[in-house]
């Protein structure tokens, strides 16, 4: 796995700031869709698949109380249905949602154990997760399960057709490696003043790596108002990613602050300026609920690769050209579909 450093030509984070290595790294694979694609899974994963799935069924047909159970194979979380889905179709959108606030490398729904056939009302409100995929472009979300009418609900779904719909685990699980990674940096904030200027900071370092310096202005902007709201909000420490994949940059502020109710659908912690700033420079915004509390702040913004490039990254800021140039400002997008 390829890891990306920052040029030493460029100046220190200010102390606000730790650097946190990348986790991901950027990597072409065949798409699923691709007729020459096969489901091949590394020899390790099968092996851990092997091993974790006779105790998760075990563990899903003793228990009654726990409808959605939450595992993780290197990198990948996998929810397990062990229910009738009109039962546990919200508490399964809100576990995704909490599965992607971690930014994983894939969400896979497993519903394998599900209780009788899938109702049309909940199958085509478990369609709708697709918004999640719609508008946190980069990590897929997969629904593994073996009823054939339940598959074909899911893929004739408007917003259903935006998940990755398979038959078993095994190609759920090998669709999600076949993805392209996003390319990502993480960066840990203190709540300390300065923290706006180091993750403006950042954000531009790590722009000019990827030779993405056009959208710097923007991205600039909408990361100091994201920073704002959460130092405001919750007054934690503050752990900020940028991700950019297939034409998308993903910017993320995640707090710490007390435990947040769950909502069904991901609202927005922006109000007045700060709102309107962030609505008329993404194409999606919104919040997502995280695991242990508090709450991840999120924004993507349109970012295609220029014509001509062959390298998402550069060797450095000096080959990369920064411009003043903003994106059209667009009507604030809606954030649940």
């Amino acid at each position: 796995m390829r890891q990306q450093h920052p040029p030493q030509s460029q100046p220190p984070l200010d102390d606000a700031s730790q650097h946190i290595s990348p986790v991901w790294s950027e990597r072409t694979q065949v798409q699923p869709q691709d007729p020459a694609y096969s489901p091949v899974i590394p020899l390790f994963l099968a092996r851990r698949l092997a091993e974790v799935s006779p105790q998760l069924a075990d563990r899903a047909a003793t228990s009654s109380r726990v409808r959605v159970r939450t595992h993780t194979i290197p990198h990948i979380v996998v929810l397990e249905v062990a229910s009738r889905l009109s039962d546990v179709v919200e508490d399964l959108d809100q576990t995704i949602q909490l599965a992607l606030a971690d930014e994983p490398r894939g969400v896979v729904c497993d519903l394998s154990a599900l209780l009788e056939g899938g109702a049309p009302g909940a199958v085509g409100e478990l369609a709708t997760a697709g918004r999640h995929v719609r508008d946190w472009p980069g990590i897929p979300v997969v629904v593994s399960c073996p009823d054939p009418q339940v598959r074909s609900a899911l893929a004739a779904h408007p917003l259903g057709r935006h998940l990755i719909v398979t038959a078993s685990m095994l190609p759920a699980l090998s669709a999600v490696l076949s993805t392209p990674t996003p390319a990502m940096q993480l960066l840990r904030l203190a709540p300390h003043p300065t923290a706006q200027r180091a993750s403006r900071d950042f954000v531009t370092r790590t722009l000019l790596d990827w030779k993405l310096g056009r959208v710097i202005p923007a991205a600039s902007l909408v990361v100091g108002e994201l920073v704002a709201s959460s130092l405001i909000s919750a007054g934690t420490d503050i752990d900020l990613s940028v991700a950019w994949n297939m034409g998308a940059l993903r910017l993320t502020v995640r707090d710490h602050g007390p435990d947040q109710t769950p909502q069904r659908r991901s609202h927005p912690a922006l109000y007045g300026r700060p709102r309107s700033i962030v609505a008329g420079l993404s194409s999606a915004f919104g919040t997502l609920p995280t695991a242990e509390g508090g709450k991840a702040v999120w924004a993507v913004l349109n970012v295609p690769p220029q014509r001509g490039s062959t390298s998402r990254r550069s060797s450095g800021p000096g080959t990369s050209t920064t411009t003043s140039m903003l994106p059209m400002l667009a009507d604030a997008p809606s954030l649940a579909g």
